[in-house]
């Protein structure tokens, strides 16, 4: 048996629970739909993200109460994701609507360098329900994403395949977006006054930004430290190839 296929047990049940915590979070920061809140009212989603929680962190998720309905539900998003003061989120799930996360870049130049990740992975914006594209620095955008690496991670091992291009990707686009994202929804989170946001998404906000450091760590453990952008890596011939092949 090779090395590989020896570790995949162990590697399987994190990539599995990681890919979960990704996916569910990233059904549930889109806009709230009626499968949403049934989903909520039948304990579905606690069902799915408790154990997949356990796994990663040895914590159990708290059974938190969903919203009364799907108009509070709606509301509750809406009052915190989509409106503010004078026309801007409270909290932003825009990478680009927090100024500081630009690092000097212009918005355009930002969602260009954010769109390479998933251009290298022959992805494309998703068409909204509503019939505009959806933004590739918003937040649901990035967790799927991350979703997806965990998937190709997977389908690597089994297959007996270099995972490591799957692992520096998710490293870098940790480090560079979702992290930096996710501690600045958290921040205006913290200075918002409370707009009735369902009890899953607000700890859900509390606690993804250190969860995600955390997987960013292990993945560093895995492939070496993420290289500073635009930088050259020479730590080995794979990160010298253009982007993660």
């Amino acid at each position: 048996m090779t090395q590989t296929a020896a570790a995949l047990p162990a590697d399987s049940d994190r990539l599995a629970a990681r890919e979960t915590v990704y996916r569910l979070a990233a059904a549930l920061f889109g806009y709230p739909l009626e499968e949403t809140q049934q989903a909520m009212e039948e304990g579905r989603v606690h069902s799915a993200l408790a154990p997949a929680w356990q796994t990663l962190t040895g914590e159990r998720w708290p059974l938190l109460p969903s919203s009364p309905d799907l108009v509070a539900l709606q509301v509750g998003y809406t009052d915190t994701f989509l409106q503010g003061r004078r026309g801007r989120p409270r909290v932003p799930l825009l990478a680009s609507a927090h100024e500081h996360l630009l690092g000097g870049l212009t918005p355009g130049s930002f969602l260009l360098n954010v769109q390479a990740f998933y251009r290298h992975f022959g992805l494309q914006a998703a068409q909204g329900d509503e019939g505009h594209n959806e933004e590739p620095d918003h937040l649901v955008a990035m967790l799927e994403f991350c979703s997806l690496l965990c998937h190709l991670e997977q389908e690597a091992l089994v297959n007996e395949r270099d995972p490591s291009p799957y692992r520096r990707a998710q490293r870098d686009f940790i480090a560079r977006y979702l992290q930096p994202l996710l501690c600045a929804t958290r921040e205006s989170f913290g200075k918002a006054r409370e707009q009735g946001l369902n009890q899953t998404l607000a700890q859900l906000i509390q606690v993804l930004p250190d969860w995600v450091a955390q997987q960013q760590a292990e993945l560093e453990a895995q492939v070496g430290p993420c290289p500073q952008p635009n930088a050259a890596n020479t730590d080995s011939a794979a990160d010298a190839r253009p982007l993660w092949d």
